[in-house]
């Protein structure tokens, strides 16, 4: 009880200062004038010191991931929080890792919360073992190992190349580069740019996504909805300061990011309908909105990004509720007691009898579990799949509307290219849901789960806020406009960070 009341009033507090950060990067606090903070570790400024810096993009990502750990919070309290260990000091690590790379301005130190935020999900990925979480796990561990090496080499490379580490002195170090040495730089480049990649998903680099998240705890699937948007996040704060002089080399450039993004759009929608259960389902519309994302952000200029980080908050929120929904609807009572006992005397937390007496004292089931858990299946494949009228939809469309009109003119192939991915794809999960949400409401001799308000309040909450979304597009498109252009006015941003070294 007291672990549980000390990590809410720890996502208490982190959620007061997501809501503050994002107040300030907007201009709302008087306090803070200006609308990029930068805060410098130890009072040593950059670049001698390692900095922290938020903008309105890095304040909204730190407020999705504290939304998705507390909703994972308040779910594992019904019963996934005893199913193996020390569950609560995992999920604060998590955010203190997604939080850290979100706000990091240095890139030795980007990697440093990448590992923080992959040690915990290491955990969680076998979180209340079984095989097929085992099987999975170790190969999500082995990839992402893999990538923290390329990581380590790449930042050393920067830094013997350039002297610094720092993102916003970067873009004014490669310019005084040597030719020997730039080619050596776009090598180091390029490793960063798998490493990121990898992290967000992207076809070839993505085979380890569908059997981890799908295999993986509800609560702890629910906070990797996000993991993989750090991987774009990078890709996008390196990308913008790196084509500021023209000196992006792959993949960070908008073609790269395009067909990699296209490509991996189509191995998603593949995914989405070869998918038999939906764990799998629900991983695949993960690679799906990364996919979608990627290609949006390769058309160069702001029109996009903002439709983008609109699409971005509404499917995080839509597949986070996903992935506990899965659990739910799929429930089978005698497995997860079975599971939850071989777990808990594994661990030697509670005799299998204790855990049995516990888990009725969690909650009172709720009535009408059928009508909530098809309403939520519902309205989870309308934000997923971008139909009317949730925010996917809004997402979707104004983000083809912007395709037709980006500035500079894209060409007719790689518009027609990117409607056709976001009609196809949404068919595709509108398909799958289809399939599959019959095979499971409509099985009439299978027996309503047993549903508790812990399980179904994360859930509820995460479907409001889309809803909060749908209802007021304009304030939210507003704040996402405005991030969209302070994150390409690199020179803002290398001015806040290095006064001195800004032109």
């Amino acid at each position: 009880m007291a672990r549980a009341a000390f990590s809410l009033l720890s996502l208490s507090i982190q959620l007061g200062v997501a809501l503050a950060l994002m107040a300030a990067a907007d201009g709302r606090l008087a306090a803070w004038p200006e609308t990029i903070g930068v805060y410098a570790l130890g009072n040593w400024a950059a670049p001698y010191g390692i900095v922290l810096v938020v903008d309105r993009l890095a304040a909204m990502m730190v407020m999705l991931a504290t939304v998705l750990g507390t909703a994972a919070f308040s779910y594992s309290l019904a019963r996934w929080e005893r199913a193996g260990v020390q569950f609560f000091p995992l999920l604060q690590f998590q955010l203190m890792g997604l939080n850290g790379a979100f706000l990091t301005g240095d890139l030795f130190n980007l990697f440093v919360f990448f590992e923080i935020m992959l040690a915990a999900s290491y955990a969680l990925t076998l979180y209340s073992p079984n095989t097929l979480r085992v099987n999975a796990g170790l190969h999500y561990i082995a990839v992402n190992l893999l990538g923290s090496l390329f990581f380590l080499v790449a930042a050393a490379l920067v830094y013997g190349l350039t002297g610094t580490l720092n993102m916003a002195e970067l873009p004014e170090r490669v310019l005084q580069l040597a030719a020997d040495d730039r080619r050596l730089f776009d090598l180091a480049a390029a490793m960063l740019g798998i490493v990121f990649l990898i992290k967000a998903a992207a076809w070839p680099l993505n085979f380890w996504l569908p059997a981890a998240y799908a295999n993986a705890a509800p609560p702890a699937g629910a906070v990797f909805a996000i993991l993989t948007k750090v991987g774009i996040y990078a890709l996008l704060r390196m990308g913008t300061l790196l084509q500021e002089n023209g000196i992006a080399p792959a993949p960070f450039d908008g073609d790269w990011l395009f067909y990699c993004g296209l490509t991996t759009v189509a191995i998603g929608t593949l995914g989405v309908l070869s998918s038999q259960k939906l764990g799998r389902l629900a991983a695949f519309f993960v690679i799906v909105s990364s996919g979608t994302l990627l290609t949006a952000f390769g058309f160069i200029g702001t029109l996009l990004t903002a439709p983008a980080m609109f699409y971005l908050t509404a499917s995080v929120l839509g597949c986070g509720a996903f992935f506990m929904l899965v659990e739910i609807a799929e429930r089978d009572r005698s497995q997860i007691d079975d599971l939850l006992a071989i777990s808990l005397e594994a661990f030697g937390v509670k005799s299998s009898h204790e855990a049995d007496a516990s888990d009725e004292d969690a909650g009172v089931p709720i009535p009408a579990t059928a009508a909530f858990l098809g309403l939520s299946f519902i309205l989870c494949g309308l934000v997923l799949t971008g139909l009317p009228p949730m925010p996917g939809f809004i997402g979707k469309f104004a983000m083809l509307g912007a395709s037709l009109n980006s500035l500079p003119p894209a060409s007719n192939w790689h518009v027609g290219l990117f409607i056709a991915a976001m009609l196809l794809s949404g068919l595709a999960g509108i398909i799958a849901l289809s399939r599959l949400g019959i095979r499971i409401f409509w099985d009439m001799e299978r027996q309503t789960p047993r549903l508790r308000w812990l399980e179904a309040g994360p859930v509820a909450a995460l479907l409001l806020l889309c809803i909060a979304l749908t209802l007021r597009p304009e304030a939210a498109m507003s704040y996402f406009s405005a991030a969209s252009h302070a994150l390409y006015d690199v020179g803002a941003y290398i001015y806040a960070v290095t006064p001195d070294k800004a032109q």
